[in-house]
């Protein structure tokens, strides 16, 4: 868990984690540098030995994948979630992802569902889950990652951390970084099993990077483009940027409003003539586009 100036939601956050019902865990908090009462804050729940306290070495970069990366290396177990510090998390959360990895070799990850939520009383980490149904991943599980179809949020997966033996978080990232890393595992092919159980709760206030995000802060537009290129990238190399790819990544140009990202899709090897002909058409069209999208949702 990476944390930044958070002593006002960590607490809470903590305490869901402590009160799983899977025992047998280490959480590392890592912070960023910063400098409310965060160490005071956590210092109860310290006094548990499963939970370690310490800042960011300056061998990571400051941000939130530096942090991780961080942790990747410190940790000691089998497997790897990486949480928010502003968050909740039921209480049955590790248990049931564990069970559907646990002495399945042919599988690395488990996927798990998530509710936004403002206040604390809008959620229960305790409730009772319906019955949980597992549904085995199929090759379409890259696709539906990098376009989002499936939400493979930072904090909804489960993954062996073998995944990780070679992969790490882009530390320059500084939005979008997951969807970076998680598009370049499953891109090896990975195999997983995705719950229909909601068992994480991600707040939702103005101050989070997807908030920043959506109200166009350019540090994290602009992460957003350079995470979009480095997948452009990694699938172009091992043979996989089909045709749907390059067309979603052609209206990711026209959403993000930067071209250059239809100039990185035209320089991959993959790309005929024909097809950067249409990606440079929609993105010409794209003003036109845009306008006639808005009338058809007002309308």
């Amino acid at each position: 868990m990476a944390t930044y100036n958070r002593a006002h939601f960590i607490a809470e956050m903590l305490m869901s984690i402590q009160n799983q019902s899977f025992k047998d865990f280490e959480c590392i908090i890592i912070d960023d540098g910063g400098t409310d009462n965060t160490a005071e804050v956590i210092a109860p729940c310290l006094e548990d030995i499963r939970f370690t306290f310490q800042r960011r070495t300056d061998d990571y970069n400051k941000g939130l994948p530096g942090c991780r990366n961080c942790g990747i290396d410190l940790a000691k177990g089998d497997y790897f979630i990486f949480f928010d510090d502003d968050d909740l998390v039921h209480q049955d959360c590790l248990q049931i992802a564990y069970n559907e990895l646990a002495g399945n070799t042919s599988l690395s990850f488990c996927h798990y569902q998530k509710q936004s939520f403002k206040n604390v009383d809008e959620v229960s980490v305790k409730s009772d889950l319906p019955m949980v149904k597992a549904t085995k991943t199929t090759d379409a599980i890259l696709y539906q990652v990098v376009t989002s179809t499936v939400g493979f949020a930072s904090c909804t997966v489960l993954w062996k951390s073998e995944c990780f033996n070679e992969v790490r978080f882009i530390e320059t990232l500084q939005y979008a970084e997951e969807w970076e890393c998680y598009s370049k595992i499953l891109s090896e092919n990975s195999k997983g099993v995705i719950i229909n159980a909601v068992t994480y709760f991600n707040r939702k206030h103005p101050a989070s990077n997807t908030g920043e995000f959506y109200q166009g802060d350019s540090k994290r537009v602009d992460s957003k483009i350079a995470a979009s290129k480095l997948i452009i990238t990694n699938l172009n190399e091992k043979q996989l940027f089909t045709g749907k790819f390059q067309k979603f990544f052609a209206w990711q140009a026209v959403q993000l409003n930067d071209y250059s990202v239809l100039r990185h899709i035209n320089r991959q090897s993959s790309v005929t003539g024909f097809q950067k002909l249409k990606a440079t058409a929609l993105c010409t069209l794209s003003p036109l586009i845009k306008i006639y999208l808005r009338s058809k949702k007002n309308a």
